[in-house]
């Protein structure tokens, strides 16, 4: 599980609104597999949140009211991701974590503490408004694409269940494993299955065979890390390009394509079924040298 930690001085403005909001958002999405939590470089643990954040967070449907302050711990260092409310409190840590471990909200948050009402709303606003952004950046920066393993079939199967009307079966996905042209690989944050991509290449032509991404971590820009993934693969063994087929409905996912530089060469007649349905065929054609 990753544990994303809130940091700013003292632990009762700030970084609690950050807290609540990003807890929020992460049940919205239905992601449970993220902790979060707060701390301060120089709290006295034990200290009361600020009664004004607690009247802030609560205009987004947020109780922050039995939150008590404390102080960052060996232990948060070890294995947590850190969002510091500002540069300088970013740079305090610097010699501790890896680029991949500490971010800025936004462009840093001032800190509220003595001003009015209005000025902690306007706080917690802002972080509202970097909270989508930041996520995003968290996410991507912690993703590791690594080849398929027997151990993420079930959780690859269960992806390709929730997002295709006539999906493969685990059986499908085991047979891969097993066939020399075919390369499939895995997005993982932590321990935990987001995405997948297949790939058949045959003769210096790739063929992606499904890509997809677990629901709730969409729009995170993991399809692009999986495609760009894949690309690498087949332009590494010499393939000359990499095709595709797509539901002339999904103007999502051809969007994606396109921005990857993929471009509709053809139309496949009633190639899905449940509901039947036409297909793009779309290409990318490789640089050579």
């Amino acid at each position: 599980m990753m544990n994303i930690v809130f940091v700013c001085t003292g632990n009762t403005c700030r970084s609690p609104l950050a807290e609540g909001l990003m807890k929020k958002l992460l049940a919205d999405r239905g992601i449970d597999s993220i902790n979060v939590t707060s701390a301060g470089l120089a709290a006295y643990p034990g200290d009361e949140v600020s009664e004004k954040s607690v009247i802030a967070a609560e205009k987004y449907g947020v109780d922050i009211s039995a939150h008590r302050s404390k102080r960052i711990s060996e232990y948060m260092l070890s294995d947590s991701v850190f969002v510091c409310m500002t540069a300088s409190h970013a740079q305090a840590l610097v010699p501790y974590l890896e680029e991949n471990r500490l971010f800025v909200i936004g462009n840093g948050v001032a800190d509220p503490y003595g001003g009015t009402q209005k000025m902690y709303d306007m706080c917690a606003e802002q972080i509202n408004s970097a909270l989508p952004d930041l996520l995003k950046d968290i996410i991507r920066s912690n993703t590791v694409i690594t080849e398929m393993a027997k151990e993420h079939i079930a959780e690859i199967a269960r992806i390709e269940r929730d997002t295709f009307s006539m999906p493969w079966s685990e059986s499908s996905f085991e047979e891969e494993l097993e066939y020399v042209n075919a390369h499939f690989l895995t997005s993982l944050l932590g321990d935990e299955v987001t995405g997948y991509i297949g790939v058949n290449e045959i003769c210096g032509e790739a063929d992606v065979t499904n890509v997809a991404v677990d629901l709730k971590y969409r729009r995170f820009g993991i399809g692009e890390m999986l495609l760009k993934s894949a690309e690498n693969g087949a332009t590494a063994r010499e393939c000359e390009s990499i095709t595709l087929e797509v539901r002339v409905s999904n103007t999502a996912a051809i969007s994606l394509y396109e921005k990857c530089g993929y471009k509709k060469v053809g139309k496949r007649k009633n190639f899905y079924e449940k509901p039947t349905e036409d297909a793009f065929l779309m290409t990318k054609y490789f640089k050579k040298g």
